[in-house]
């Protein structure tokens, strides 16, 4: 499954926007097999908070563990946010 996170805007700040986000995206993440890869792509993203994260990815790590994956995370705010994130929840993701 490929996740183009700026299908939900290039500037993702606030904690209740990834909360909807989230939301909004759960009704295709139940299409999902039970190996299927989670493709989260930062294409286009000009800038990434850790409120935002937190409430999309956190989760969809809880769900979905090691099969999240984080692909085009060449930006500084996109590569700062996942740090912080890895940081204070104590997960890896992939890349």
């Amino acid at each position: 499954m490929h996740i183009y996170i700026k299908k939900f805007g290039e500037i993702l700040t606030s904690r209740q926007d990834g909360k909807e986000a989230l939301a909004a995206f759960n009704p295709t993440l139940v299409t999902a097999t039970d190996n299927e890869e989670i493709l989260i792509d930062f294409d286009g993203v000009v800038s990434f908070t850790p409120s935002w994260g937190d409430e999309f990815i956190t989760p969809l790590y809880k769900r979905f563990g090691d099969r999240v994956k984080l692909i085009n995370t060449v930006n500084s705010s996109v590569q700062a946010t996942i740090s912080l994130l890895e940081q204070v929840n104590g997960y890896k993701l992939r890349r």
